[in-house]
């Protein structure tokens, strides 16, 4: 009595960052009945690259601390707000304090006859971008200094003096975004009066260190966002250092923070917001490509794809998950391979 043969195709899983890919399809056998629909696409010379999925936290770059001059706070920021260039950070005795935008804090007052200095320069280049002209951008208070000091005063509501005692303003390296207030109004500003970020986004990650070996500064990133939308981002910085957190009622864990910078906008987004983030941490430039479906399994673990009628041995590369292609080798750009229909 003879038994009908079975075709069986064989079940091949390739492993691919964060999953797997199963390849079902199998040399054609002798045709029995009517073959399933098939398509055709194209091989193609791209950039692949592998990814990992990990958690991240939108937050803002930068931590800074604004101390006082030792006068009586009488008006503080809204927690939330941005303060600007020439605005005021905050007010002392009535006065406004100004921030200007520079990378050295303020250390002496700044006067004619001050010694040449950075802080004179950081003090002349703001100046001249709050539009006060007719000074030469150096490292010498000058006369001409001295007189433009003296206009900014008057348009900023400070006693003008033409010099800038060491307190009237706050030098920060740019832009600052305020997360909190340390006193409270009619305290003595002597110390911390308040803090914040700056106004740059940037993703927070902390990753296992079993994954940080393809991680690389510059490395490209997608962020979704908790609305869903997405932002395309670079890896900034990634920590030399592991860090151990101890966790309730289990062992400590080691991690390694990373830290992320977006192009574009992210809205109105909360602080601290959860967001997903998809890591490259392998990248194959300017490869042969073809849809991952388009592979065929073969004995010995071996793949073709069928080409012209006739199968073609290739050899794989990078399996590239998000994109559903291929790095191959073995078959030439712009040949046809086919592919399930639909």
């Amino acid at each position: 009595m003879n038994r009908p043969k079975a075709m069986i195709a064989g079940v091949v899983v390739l492993a691919g960052a964060g999953g797997a890919w199963a390849v079902t399809r199998a040399e054609p056998a002798p045709a029995t009945s009517a073959p399933p629909p098939t398509g055709t696409a194209q091989v193609t010379r791209t950039d692949v690259t592998r990814q990992q999925q990990v958690n991240g936290t939108l937050t803002y770059a930068g931590s800074y601390q604004v101390s006082g001059n030792g006068a009586t706070i009488t008006r503080l920021p809204a927690v939330g707000s941005t303060v600007t260039r020439g605005r005021s950070l905050y007010e002392a005795d009535g006065r406004p304090v100004p921030l200007l935008y520079g990378s050295r804090p303020a250390w002496r007052t700044l006067e004619l006859g001050v010694t040449d200095g950075a802080d004179v320069l950081q003090l002349e280049t703001n100046l001249r971008a709050l539009g006060y002209t007719g000074i030469t951008v150096d490292r010498h208070f000058s006369l001409a200094t001295y007189y433009a000091v003296r206009r900014w005063q008057h348009d900023a509501k400070l006693p003008v003096t033409g010099t800038v005692p060491l307190g009237q303003v706050v030098f920060l390296p740019g832009a600052l975004r305020v997360t909190g207030h340390d006193v409270h109004l009619g305290a003595s500003g002597s110390g911390p009066v308040l803090h914040g970020t700056s106004t740059a986004p940037v993703v927070s990650v902390e990753l296992d260190p079993a994954q940080v070996p393809g991680v690389r500064v510059g490395a490209p990133v997608l962020v979704t966002l908790p609305d869903g939308s997405t932002r395309d981002g670079r890896v900034a910085t990634v920590s030399p250092v592991a860090v151990t957190n101890e966790v309730q009622d289990g062992p400590a864990q080691s991690s390694v923070p990373i830290t992320i910078r977006l192009s574009g906008r992210t809205g109105r987004t909360l602080d601290q917001a959860l967001v997903q983030v998809a890591l490259t941490t392998e990248e194959r430039k300017d490869v042969l490509t073809v849809p991952i479906v388009a592979l065929l399994a073969r004995p010995g673990g071996t793949f073709a794809v069928s080409s012209g009628g006739r199968l073609v041995p290739v050899q794989v590369g990078l399996f590239d998950e998000t994109s559903g292609l291929v790095e191959v080798t073995g078959v030439a750009e712009g040949a046809s391979v086919e592919v399930p229909a639909g």
